[in-house]
């Protein structure tokens, strides 16, 4: 199995930054990617960035953090960041990463527990 651990998340004013960490640990050899997701209060999760594992990285945005986040990787620490600019109190939710092991960003088998972000106005 894979586990995840998220860090970094905590209250910040509009427009500002914030750096979220995922780490993994277990059978990492089996992740083909991973995945940052939103769940704000009374709202779906929504999956807002996903990158691939191996080789070059892909990436996947959506729509609504397109430009001010990014994901990013280390695989040699496995762990997976997502650099967030600009946050708007919208941004408020709890965040989550997760990991799957197939190439379609839209399934994940493994979850970590969360981590709140919380941005005032």
């Amino acid at each position: 199995q894979v586990q995840l651990v998220e860090s970094g998340g905590g209250l910040v004013q509009a427009g500002g930054s914030l750096r979220l960490s995922c780490a993994a640990a277990g059978r990492t050899f089996i992740i083909y990617g991973m995945g940052w997701f939103r769940q704000a209060p009374g709202k779906e999760r929504e999956l807002l960035a996903a990158i691939s594992w191996g080789g070059g990285g892909s990436t996947h945005y959506a729509d609504s953090v397109k430009g001010r986040f990014t994901i990013s990787r280390d695989n040699a620490k496995d762990t997976v960041y997502l650099q967030m600019n600009s946050l708007k109190p919208e941004d408020t939710a709890v965040y989550y990463c997760a990991a799957r092991r197939s190439p379609s960003v839209e399934n994940y088998e493994y979850w970590g527990q969360g981590t709140q972000v919380t941005v005032s106005s």
